[in-house]
């Protein structure tokens, strides 16, 4: 989990009355959701939300409205610890080491399983820039610690509650960033229901008091892959050469009768001789990084073409000023923790260089739990190497790589499960995956799911219908509040404020983020 110490996060609260636009079925105005401006998010916060049902379009914050938006979307996750790759990702991956290893183009029509649909709402419609905040930045900084000491001070002698009147000092260490191992945060996944797979039945499969037979060809492949890890220890692909050869040394012991995984198909040896050179460089999203900086003009140049190729957009959608605002504005703080990744936390550009030459950029969140996929774009000359299907594959092998380093960081988030939408469905062919319930926040298997959705859009998942989100807001007193540079909980804010209660906004707010995001988030207040 990622360790504290940084700013708090401070959020702008819009409510979810207008519908948008839809880009799955068209409706004008049938997607509803909620939203919030982001100014500042750190990656537990935002870890925390999206397992309430929460997404980000850059600093834009939504959550749909499940059991009244056109197209529900439930947000899912594939434990990439245990993910089996089906004879269809196979096909991907063997296309593209040939193609590197040999030049082959496949004349076969690639699938279609585009990777990059998932935000495909938030691409096609113009929610996130009609509620940009247009609060100015000296607004969002708190004043200094003895302002927020007085308030609370105030709440004291005023007579509230202790726990109402507790104020946060705005210190980088009053921040709680990490929840404590003896008290999970509602939902998380490392502590989540987990499906287990059923013990076969007396009498049936191997003898399992007998040695199991390994096949010569095996034994000699996995000789062969560890010499050579042993030998190339100065040459791979990208930045994290030591945790990918780790990984595959970890993964390549002793093996019987198993299907490949994705490393063996990842990281195969490639002839002296092959074509193509296939470099993957993980690039944090920050103007201060010389290769994102000397990256972006290139980086920005394929978002355009891809935009006007694939979702037919005008030059004038998809400019670099749309491109920044969309992929490259990011809420998450970068995070460095000492049992975190050596990446760190934070926003990052997943570039995929053949020749010298960007041909798909995946953008992705490293988050405590997860790897969070947030877009990809790709050129479309290469469309035929299916590299929708190929990038999230890779970004489930990345996850399984940084699970070594963080052994909760386990889960790979592929963003909105759409039923009623048949060409989104393709993500529930990532397995094993669980769906998150919409009511009580428990993640369930998609298998149990299913049965659900085949009979109604809208469902909760959770089947003990006695159970409630444990998360829910308790107390409203508690809600942390920014309100004219001054942090206080919202009992003393309550007092404060002139005019026309708020009340019902804030409780919506709350309600929505949970209780344990509500107390460590700022909610502004102008």
């Amino acid at each position: 989990m990622a360790a504290g110490g940084g700013s708090p996060s401070i959020v702008e609260f819009f409510g979810g009355e207008d519908g948008y636009r839809c880009g799955y079925c068209r409706s004008d105005t049938g997607n509803l959701s909620h939203g919030m401006w982001a100014h500042s998010m750190t990656v537990q916060d935002y870890q925390d939300l999206i397992d309430r049902g929460w997404r980000r379009s850059g600093k834009y914050v939504y959550k749909p409205i499940m059991n009244q938006t056109c197209c529900p979307q439930y947000t899912i996750r594939c434990r990439a610890l245990h993910f089996q790759a089906s004879k269809s990702h196979k096909k991907v991956l063997k296309k593209m080491l040939k193609f590197i290893s040999k030049g082959d183009v496949s004349k076969v029509a690639s699938e279609e399983e585009p990777m990059d649909s998932h935000i495909e709402d938030v691409a096609t419609c113009d929610f996130p820039y009609k509620n940009e905040s247009q609060v100015s930045q000296s607004d969002l900084t708190p004043l200094a610690v003895d302002q927020a000491e007085r308030v609370e001070d105030e709440d004291k002698d005023s007579g509230e509650t202790k726990e109402e009147g507790n104020v946060q000092k705005v210190e980088s260490d009053s921040v709680q960033i990490c929840a404590d191992k003896d008290s999970p945060v509602p939902a998380e996944p490392s502590h989540s229901a987990k499906a287990g797979h059923a013990p076969p039945k007396p009498g049936k499969g191997a003898d399992l008091s007998k040695p199991p037979c390994r096949k010569a060809k095996d034994i000699r492949k996995e000789r062969k892959l560890q010499k050579l890890l042993q030998s190339q220890m100065g040459t791979a692909e990208g930045s994290q050469l030591q945790g990918d050869q780790a990984f595959l040394l970890q993964n390549s012991k002793p093996k019987t009768n198993q299907p490949k995984n994705i490393e063996d198909f990842v990281f195969v040896p490639l002839p002296d001789d092959a074509r193509h050179k296939l470099e993957v460089r993980l690039v944090p999203v920050s103007f201060e990084d010389p290769q994102f900086k000397s990256s972006f003009n290139q980086s920005a140049s394929l978002f355009a073409k891809y935009q006007m190729s694939v979702h037919k957009d005008t030059p004038s959608d998809c400019g670099e000023n749309e491109f920044t605002r969309f992929l490259c504005d990011s809420p998450l703080e970068a995070e460095h923790a000492p049992n975190g990744p050596e990446c760190g936390y934070g926003s990052f550009h997943q570039q995929y260089w053949l020749d010298g030459k960007i041909i798909a950029v995946g953008v992705i969140d490293i988050l405590p739990y997860c790897v969070s996929s947030v877009y990809l774009y790709y050129d479309p000359d290469f469309s035929f190497l299916s590299l929708g299907v190929y990038s999230a594959l890779r970004e489930i092998a990345f996850t399984r790589q940084l699970c070594v380093k963080a052994p909760d960081l386990c889960f790979y988030y592929m963003g909105f499960y759409i039923h009623s939408c048949p060409k989104m469905r393709y993500k529930g062919q990532y397995r094993p995956s669980d769906l998150l319930c919409p009511e009580t926040y428990v993640w369930t298997p998609i298998e149990q799911c299913l049965p659900l959705l085949e009979h109604s859009k809208y469902s909760r998942f959770n089947q003990d219908g006695k159970a409630v989100d444990e998360g829910r807001l308790k107390e409203l007193g508690r809600v942390r509040v920014l309100h004219k540079r001054t942090v206080m909980p919202y009992s003393v804010y309550k007092k404060r404020r002139k005019g026309p209660s708020d009340e019902a906004s804030v409780q919506q707010y709350a309600s929505l983020v949970g209780q344990t995001c509500s107390e460590r988030m700022l909610l502004f207040r102008s």
